[in-house]
């Protein structure tokens, strides 16, 4: 019988063995605290049975299909025994494992249901990703990532609450997945992070930036940045955004402004640039929105 752990480290490969292997390595193994999940959501090859072999320690699971973001994430929980539910993305490595502070600021306080570490980018100088949201506009549904590309001077060391938890790298209280239900699987790839945190936030927890821990994201390597892939899910899936939390006026003024002059605009954009395939994206997004 395998005896439940404290901290449960979920990442989800698709495609990803080299940045999944670069993850783990960075991860103390043998902490008997500890244990680590790695959900292969239908990658090409077995790369579930490739970990396995190379880290028999860990818990793999393949999945037939690729369930998406949240999908592979649930798998995960499934399969899980700890208190705390670390999400960390496999394109992500740790230079300095301090994730127990994470753990600290959820313990401080019964409230606390989530928090993120300090993500900076892996790239360069490692800028800052994320030390907490900003909330979204009203209408337009955007909001920015504190201290967003500038360097870490330590200028955003002081712990504080923030409305949206950072899909990369964010640790919940397994109470909270029981009350507020796992990760919604109808977004598959982005956004889906932002509806769950605004869902426990409903049912009354808090989420926390803790800079105490850094963790370094490489960001994009499995989709690109620029790919229809992503084009497509973030201009689908803002407007599920808004269609399952926003209400009333707020609700008609935001899909107004995104169908209206977002979406026009960067078809426009696209196609000044010569990407008929981020136009196409673009308009499938908005067209398979409407079909929903």
């Amino acid at each position: 019988m395998h005896r439940d752990c404290d901290i449960s480290i979920i990442t989800v490969n698709y495609n990803g063995y080299d940045d999944t292997c670069s993850l783990i390595d960075t991860i103390p193994l043998n902490d008997t605290s500890l244990e680590v999940i790695v959900v292969d959501n239908a990658s090409n090859r077995d790369e579930a049975a490739m970990i396995s072999q190379k880290y028999p320690q860990l818990k793999t699971i393949r999945s037939e299909k690729n369930l998406g973001f949240a999908g592979g994430n649930n798998l995960g929980i499934k399969a899980s025994t700890g208190r705390y539910l670390f999400f960390v993305n496999n394109d992500t490595i740790f230079k300095s494992f301090d994730i127990k502070s994470l753990v600290n600021r959820l313990e401080s306080d019964q409230k606390i249901g989530v928090v993120c570490p300090k993500i900076r980018f892996a790239w360069g100088d490692n800028p800052l990703q994320y030390c907490g949201y900003t909330p979204l506009s009203r209408i337009t549904t955007r909001n920015r990532a504190i201290g967003f590309g500038e360097e870490d001077h330590g200028q955003y060391d002081t712990p504080h609450p923030t409305p949206y938890a950072h899909g990369a790298a964010m640790m919940v209280k397994r109470e909270v997945i029981e009350r507020a239900g796992m990760m919604p699987e109808c977004f598959f790839l982005y956004y889906e992070e932002l509806d769950w945190s605004m869902t426990i936030t409903k049912a009354g927890y808090e989420i926390w930036y803790e800079p105490a821990c850094t963790i370094y994201h490489k960001e994009s390597q499995t989709t690109g940045q620029d790919s229809p892939l992503r084009t497509y899910y973030i201009t689908r899936n803002r407007l599920l955004l808004i269609k399952r939390n926003f209400t009333g006026i707020r609700k008609l003024f935001a899909y107004i402004y995104i169908i209206t002059i977002v979406s026009p605009k960067d078809i426009i954009r696209h196609l000044a640039r010569g990407r008929r395939d981020l136009t196409g994206a673009t308009i499938k997004g908005l067209t398979n929105f409407l079909k929903l």
